[in-house]
C-alpha cells in the first residue's frame, strides 16, 4: 500500500472536481485527484456537451426543412445519423484535451484513476493508494436515476450514458420523462427524422414557469413530438425495435426508450459512515458553505442533490478553494444562479420565478414584461415568439424568466445583475448595440419605468412648467 499525504484530496474529475484541482494546484496547494471514470464527467461525456452537438445537427436540418420563410425553398433534409453521432463524437474529442490527465498532471495535480472510499475522518484508500489529506472535496456528480418500472429491465433501455452509443436512427423514439434532458432530446430526435413520443406522469417541464412551459411545449407538438401528460409509465415489455410502455389505459409503442425521469448522486461506492459524512435522500448533507458533517470534508455538484448543472458545481469549486486554500469562511448564495433548457425556443431562468416571488414578497410585487415580437433582430430572423419578464420588488429584480431565442446568453446578463443586486435603473443605463436579441433585458426595464413617466401626471404638469418657463 503506497502512503500519501496532500493538502487537497479531490474525489471525481467531473466539471467540479476539476475546476478545485486546476485552481488549487496553481496556487501552490499539493492536489491529488481521484476518477475511476471517464475525465471530464458527466458534462463532457454524456451530458452537456453531447446533447447540445446533437441539438446542433437538429437544428442545421431543421434549417433545410424551414427555409421558405426566408424565401429559399424547403428541402427535405438528408439525415446520416452515424455522421450525426460521429460530429458528437469529434466535439467531444475536441473538448477532451482540456479535461485530460495530462493536463491536469502538466498542472502539478497528482491524478490516479481509481475509486476512492474513506478509511475514516482525513483517510481514502483508492486501489493500492492510502491518501491522508488536510481537506477533502467530494465532487462525484450523479447518475441517470433508472426507475423500478416493471420490465424496464428485460429491454434495452437507453439514458443519457447509453444513447450516444447509438449509430442507427430510431424509428420512433419513446422517452419517459418530460424534464429538460427529455424535451431537448425529443425536439432533437424529431427533427433528425424520428418520431417522438414522451411520457411524463405529471407536467412536462414542471419546474418552470408554467407560461414559459406551454410556449415551448406547444413548439414541440407543432413539430410533431407526442408530448402525453399525466400518464405514468406503469408497465414495459418488448425487445429491441419493438418496446412498449404501459400506462393507465394505454399502451405507447416505439423502437427505442430513453429514460430521462432524473439523477441519483454518486455515493454508494464511497462508504461515507467511516468519514462522519451525513447524507440526505438526494445526497450529501452540507451546510452553505459547502461542508459536510465532517468538518474536513466538502462535497460540490450534484452530488449535493442540489441544483444539478454544470455551472453550479463550477460556481461551488470556487467557494470551496477560497476556504481550503485561504481559510476564509465563503458562502454559497443560490440567488442569482442560472439555468436553462435548449429547446427551441429556449428556456431560462434566473432567480425567483413569478410564482415564487408573489409567496415571498406578496404585493410589493411588480411584474413587467417585454415580447420579441417588439425586437426587430428578432424580427428579422423570424424567431419573434418569446418574452422576458422580470420580478421586481422596490426597484430591484429578483427574479427573470425568458422564453424565446438565445435566452441562455441572455439569462448571463441577469445573473450578473442579481448577484450585484443592481437596481433597474441601472439595467435601463446599458446600451446594446443595435440589433440584437439581447436588447430585451433592456426594455423590460423600459417596461418597468414607462407607466412612472408616461402615465404620471406629476411628471407631465413639470414637463409642461419647462417648456413654458426656461428660455
Amino acid at each position: 500500500m503506497q502512503t500519501i499525504k496532500t493538502d487537497l484530496l479531490v474525489i471525481g474529475a467531473g466539471s467540479g472536481g476539476l475546476s478545485v484541482a486546476a485552481g488549487a494546484a496553481q496556487m501552490g496547494a499539493d492536489v491529488t485527484l481521484l476518477e475511476a471514470g471517464e475525465m471530464g464527467g458527466d458534462c463532457l461525456n454524456y451530458g452537456c456537451v453531447p446533447s447540445k452537438a446533437l441539438l446542433a445537427a437538429a437544428k442545421a436540418a431543421h434549417a433545410q426543412a424551414e427555409a421558405a420563410r426566408y424565401g429559399i425553398a424547403d428541402v427535405a433534409p438528408q439525415v446520416d445519423y452515424d455522421a450525426v453521432m460521429a460530429h458528437v463524437h469529434g466535439v467531444i474529442d475536441q473538448i477532451a484535451p482540456v479535461d485530460s490527465q495530462e493536463r491536469f498532471e502538466g498542472l502539478g495535480v497528482r491524478v490516479i484513476r481509481e475509486t476512492g472510499r474513506f478509511k475514516d475522518m482525513d483517510t481514502v484508500i483508492a486501489g493500492d493508494h492510502e491518501i491522508t489529506a488536510r481537506r477533502i472535496v467530494v465532487a462525484t456528480g450523479s447518475s441517470p436515476f433508472v426507475p423500478p418500472i416493471p420490465g424496464l429491465e428485460t429491454v434495452p433501455y437507453l439514458t443519457n450514458e447509453s444513447l450516444w452509443e447509438l449509430r442507427d436512427r430510431p424509428e420512433h423514439l419513446l422517452i419517459i420523462g418530460g424534464g429538460p434532458i427529455g424535451l431537448e432530446m425529443a425536439q432533437a430526435h424529431r427533427r433528425l427524422g424520428c418520431k417522438v413520443t414522451v411520457i411524463e406522469a405529471a407536467k412536462a417541464l414542471s419546474k418552470d414557469d408554467p407560461e414559459a412551459a406551454a410556449l415551448v411545449l406547444e413548439r414541440l407538438r407543432a413539430e410533431g413530438v407526442d408530448i402525453i401528460e399525466g400518464q405514468g409509465a406503469k408497465a414495459v415489455r418488448g425487445s429491441a425495435g419493438a418496446i412498449e410502455v404501459e400506462t393507465d389505459g394505454h399502451i405507447y409503442r416505439g423502437t427505442h426508450i430513453l429514460v430521462a425521469v432524473g439523477r441519483r448522486a454518486n455515493i454508494a461506492a464511497l462508504d461515507l459512515p467511516r468519514a462522519g459524512v451525513e447524507t440526505t435522500k438526494t445526497g450529501i448533507k452540507v451546510d452553505d458553505r459547502l461542508r459536510t458533517t465532517n468538518s474536513k470534508v466538502f462535497a460540490i455538484g450534484d452530488v449535493t442533490g442540489g441544483l444539478q448543472f454544470t455551472h453550479v458545481a463550477g460556481y461551488q469549486a470556487g467557494i470551496v478553494i477560497q476556504q481550503a486554500l485561504f481559510a476564509k469562511p465563503t458562502r454559497q448564495s443560490m440567488s442569482h444562479i442560472p439555468w436553462a433548457t435548449y429547446t427551441d425556443p429556449e428556456l431560462a431562468q434566473v432567480g425567483l420565478t413569478e410564482a415564487q416571488a408573489r409567496d415571498t414578497h406578496g404585493d410589493t410585487l411588480e411584474v413587467v414584461r417585454f415580447d420579441y415580437h417588439h425586437n426587430d433582430r428578432a424580427i428579422a430572423e423570424r424567431r419573434d415568439t418569446g418574452w422576458i419578464k422580470a420580478m421586481v420588488v422596490k426597484g430591484r429584480p429578483v427574479g427573470v424568466t425568458i422564453v424565446g431565442a438565445q435566452a441562455g446568453d441572455i439569462a448571463a446578463t441577469w445573473s450578473l445583475i442579481l448577484a450585484n443586486r443592481m437596481k433597474m435603473s441601472q439595467v435601463s443605463a446599458m446600451v446594446a448595440p443595435y440589433p440584437v436579441v439581447a436588447e430585451v433585458t433592456k426594455r423590460v426595464a423600459g417596461a418597468y419605468f414607462s407607466p412612472r413617466l408616461f402615465d404620471n401626471e406629476w411628471v407631465k404638469r413639470v414637463v409642461r412648467t419647462v417648456q413654458r418657463w426656461v428660455p
